[in-house]
């Protein structure tokens, strides 16, 4: 494995890298104004949710690699401390892409990329029609992180309104995931798309006390079959099954068959259970699997 002293790197050489391996990264694309009334818009994907009481989102336009330069963003919040961070999903992702062109100063991004600007209620910059969630922000502080090439300018936007556009709704009024299809940042010139297909599920630790993976019989930490994600759902669990739940569940059909199938074989047992609680575990069905894997 080469380790990379960042001393022998330059920023160029260091951003390649940091963009590859700290990704995906979401899509900040942030409408501004300067004093005399000139809308800017552009993306940045140093961005994230990092408070919500109060409700903070950072950006970063950081200074340019190439030749130290400061973006036009950095610029209007500094005069006009405020913005409108609109999120980006698939259908815009183009014309996003396109916003992020250095147009001189002056040059409308909102025109030049055929995004549609709406009226914001609270905030003088305008938001972007086409994204699905937009956020009308103040900014309370700008933090200038060094004067160096590649220098972030960490923008700490407190969300004073939130619009949310009817088509990414469920019937209970809550944001259906699904329906965002969001894209994120990568390395280079990639993307990636958030799909129902690549959706999946993860059962929040902090509502319970797992076990942890420590607790489960040794045979089971090492399994051939299992992966660590598996192991990291076993351990979640908040307590060993019983014998009596065991026993009970060693009764029903589907574990009875493999049982009957493997009587005097503990190698060919072995493995059809860890196969089974591996289904399980792919069904969410985690407590059962634990008690398949308990049966050796």
């Amino acid at each position: 494995m080469p380790t990379i002293n960042i001393a022998d790197l330059s920023p160029v050489q260091l951003q390649s890298y940091l963009h590859f391996v700290i990704a995906p990264r979401p899509i900040c694309l942030a409408s501004t104004i300067d004093k005399a009334g000139n809308v800017n818009l552009s993306p940045f994907s140093f961005f994230n949710f990092f408070s919500t009481n109060p409700p903070i989102c950072i950006f970063s336009p950081s200074r340019r690699v190439r030749d130290n330069t400061t973006k036009h963003t950095l610029e209007n919040v500094k005069e006009v401390p405020e913005c409108v961070i609109n999120i980006v999903n698939y259908d815009m992702v183009q014309q996003t892409s396109l916003s992020s062109v250095e147009y001189p100063l002056g040059v409308n991004e909102f025109i030049k990329s055929g995004l549609t600007p709406v009226p914001s209620q609270l905030v003088k910059p305008p938001r972007v029609a086409e994204s699905y969630v937009q956020l009308e922000c103040v900014v309370n502080e700008v933090i200038e992180l060094g004067q160096s090439h590649g220098a972030g300018n960490l923008v700490l936007a407190e969300i004073k309104l939130i619009h949310i556009s009817d088509a990414v709704l469920d019937a209970d009024g809550k944001i259906d995931q699904a329906k965002m299809d969001l894209v994120a940042r990568l390395g280079g010139d990639w993307y990636c798309r958030v799909t129902k297909d690549n959706l999946f599920k993860v059962a929040k630790p902090n509502i319970r006390i797992g076990i942890g993976v420590d607790a489960l019989p040794y045979a089971i930490r090492n399994s051939r079959i299992l992966t660590g994600n598996n192991l990291g759902q076993l351990g979640n669990l908040e307590t060993i099954p019983t014998d009596e739940a065991i026993e009970a569940f060693a009764l029903t059909p589907e574990i009875k068959e493999v049982l009957d199938a493997t009587i005097g074989d503990s190698q060919t047992r072995e493995l059809q259970l860890h196969l089974k609680a591996k289904q399980l575990l792919e069904l969410e069905r985690v407590e059962e699997a634990l008690m398949v894997l308990l049966m050796e």
